[in-house]
């Protein structure tokens, strides 16, 4: 019988690409653990505005990153991200903790507190992490990286309807914030959002999740055997 081998899988991309839906139903199909390294980012940023830390006070976000005990655990509501004792999954998916988090994100003392706390989530191989900067600096050499984008008006429309109920934002409103976001991502001096050299770049705008995650899938399959 052929054992395939566990495969460290990233997927970056900008915000509304589909990554989460993606990384979430490929580890599926894989038996993979899901990491959503946003989550980490956004956990700082909840945490950060709860206790009064700006974003731009490095010496406070340090403080900030070595009391805290960020962790992910799987129950009868899926995969939740706890802050010590506390589920503050839902707290963080928020407009305001997607903004909070792209500037926590640009700070050197968070990125290098996530550096450490990611690579040992992936010691062990057989898992995907999502994010936006898996492949060029937190695991450069994973076994295999996808870059997922679409275009901002599709990626506007999917997170308008995700937060459809949840927000009084309207669609000009999350297409403006996400072009905001790109361009601070993008652009920032620390890990700015871009594709790995070796990154296999995936266009999700004209196609289904499924169709991306059985393309995924092949891709894998080739590295595998």
């Amino acid at each position: 019988m052929c054992v395939l081998q566990k495969l460290l899988v990233t997927i970056d991309g900008p915000a509304g690409a589909g990554k989460t839906t993606v990384s979430k139903r490929l580890s599926d199909r894989l038996g993979y653990r899901y990491i959503d390294t946003g989550a980490l980012y956004r956990g700082i940023a909840y945490e950060a505005k709860r206790r009064g830390v700006r974003h731009d006070d490095g010496e406070a976000l340090g403080a900030l990153c070595k009391s805290m005990d960020l962790r992910f655990v799987r129950n009868e509501n899926g995969t939740r991200l706890l802050s010590g004792q506390n589920d503050i999954t839902d707290q963080i998916r928020t407009p305001e903790m997607s903004m909070l988090a792209s500037a926590v994100s640009a700070t050197a003392i968070v990125r290098h507190y996530l550096l450490d706390v990611q690579r040992a989530m992936g010691r062990e191989k057989g898992a995907v992490f999502e994010g936006r900067d898996m492949g060029t600096v937190v695991f450069p050499d994973a076994d295999i990286k996808f870059f997922l984008d679409a275009s901002p008006q599709t990626r506007a429309f999917r997170r308008y309807k995700e937060l459809e109920g949840k927000t009084a934002q309207t669609l000009e409103d999350i297409e403006r914030d996400i072009r905001q976001r790109d361009e601070n991502d993008s652009t920032r001096d620390l890990a700015p959002l871009k594709p790995a050299h070796d990154a296999i770049r995936l266009d999700s705008t004209d196609f289904s999740i499924d169709d991306v995650v059985d393309l995924m899938l092949d891709y894998i399959t080739g590295v595998q055997l």
